[in-house]
């Protein structure tokens, strides 16, 4: 059936904003080129966009002859505000954006493990409420929250995890109390893998496993474009996976034994410290394993060739970690590789990050061994921001939904 006015008008509206929201600026002669649309549709939903105050004129083409189509029309960036929020254990970073995503304000703050439940929730609203204020933002529309644990696909709402500290729950609860905007809930590692998809390793990929190395570990796939979080929102909590090389077996409510235990940050800094190193710097927040991973990777690159280092104990020390490192994250990917066929593996967090191509070099090696079918593996390009960035996307696109939406008339 065709559409009614009203219908095509709403898509109309949606493709021009969407447009303006991926190429920028645009005349209305080039929304016009862009759309397929006649000129006269164009300038009537120019003229409603704007009185809607979705859209504004932002400054002029540098077309000869002046006039309406010599108007750049752009997106009102500050329609709306957004902040997103990575939720850690040792604390919480924020930064809020316009609606085109311009940061305008950044901030974190550490909670230590000591810290009672209330005075923790406090600390991490009042964080964002602070952002809010130096960003300019009256209120915030929407509020992208990345936190470790299980969401539940139903109610989306952070469910009880072991481990995790009782503040993270009860902060959600909190912003929604504390703010006027809308509250997103997502997983960490899921919002990881939707930035890497979007901006980051995997952008040329629609089915993939990001594999999560920061404090823990942790796993996200999409497949077919899609995010898969599971019949419960438990789809990538790889850290249970039991795996050889641990001296005992996960249970439901303690991941040691399982793959934690090969590729959490403790135990990658036990593994470097068998190979004598130790790390020189680590960044706060930043997990230890992430500078020691950094560190061997540094080692090689400026190690001197065999034949002009007569004892090149440092780098070969460097080498056996980043092998024996490799062996561990190889039987967590062989597993999920063999299970999903995904085709593609990011070596995500801090850790991936800092491996960068040499790491993901030695895993895919070791894969190709272990499994028939064809896998490709990569570092990540976003490490631990990626959490923040995907929060981000996800306030962004649901703000946009709503402030796009067709309105009745």
């Amino acid at each position: 059936m065709p559409a009614s006015p009203s219908t095509a008008r709403a898509i109309n509206d949606r493709v021009a904003l969407r447009l303006l929201q991926q190429e920028g600026p645009l005349t209305a002669g080039q929304l016009k080129q862009l759309t397929g649309l006649s000129r006269p549709t164009v300038a009537d939903l120019v003229e409603r966009l704007t009185a809607a105050g979705l859209i504004e004129v932002v400054g002029e083409s540098g077309e000869q002859r002046r006039g309406p189509n010599a108007r750049l029309y752009g997106i009102v960036a500050d329609r709306a505000h957004l902040a997103a929020l990575d939720v850690r254990t040792e604390g919480v970073s924020v930064v809020v954006c316009d609606l085109l995503g311009r940061e305008l304000a950044r901030a974190s703050v550490p909670i230590a493990d000591d810290t009672g439940t209330g005075p923790a929730v406090e600390q991490a609203v009042t964080l964002v409420e602070r952002a809010a204020k130096e960003a300019g933002a009256e209120r915030l529309h929407t509020v992208g929250v990345g936190a470790p644990g299980l969401i539940d696909p139903a109610t989306g709402e952070l469910r009880d995890s072991s481990g995790l500290p009782e503040w993270h729950r009860r902060l959600v609860a909190a912003l929604q109390e504390r703010l006027p905007a809308r509250v997103i809930v997502e997983n960490e590692t899921n919002l990881a893998a939707l930035a890497e998809q979007r901006d980051g390793a995997a952008r040329d990929r629609d089915t993939f496993v990001l594999l999560w190395l920061g404090h823990g570990t942790g796993a996200a796939v999409v497949l077919d474009g899609r995010l898969r979080r599971g019949a419960s929102g438990g789809t990538g909590e790889i850290g249970f996976l039991p795996v050889p090389g641990t001296s005992t077996l996960p249970s439901a409510t303690d991941c040691e034994g399982g793959f934690h235990s090969l590729a959490g940050s403790a135990a990658i800094a036990e593994l470097a410290a068998g190979h004598g190193l130790v790390a020189t710097a680590v960044s706060p927040g930043e997990p230890e394993a992430a500078a020691l991973v950094r560190q061997a990777v540094a080692t090689l690159s400026s190690a001197p060739s065999p034949s002009s280092s007569p004892s090149p104990s440092a780098s070969s020390g460097a080498d056996r970690f980043l092998s024996a490192l490799a062996d561990r994250l190889a039987i967590g990917a062989a597993s999920v590789v063999a299970v999903l066929d995904p085709g593609c593996v990011v070596l995500g967090g801090e850790v991936g990050q800092a491996g960068g191509a040499v790491l993901a070099t030695r895993v895919g090696e070791r894969l190709t061994r272990m499994s028939p079918l064809p896998v490709e593996v990569r570092a990540s390009t976003l490490g631990g921001g990626a959490v923040l960035r995907g929060a981000l996307l996800t306030a962004r696109e649901s703000a946009q939904d709503d402030l796009f939406a067709p309105r009745s008339r």
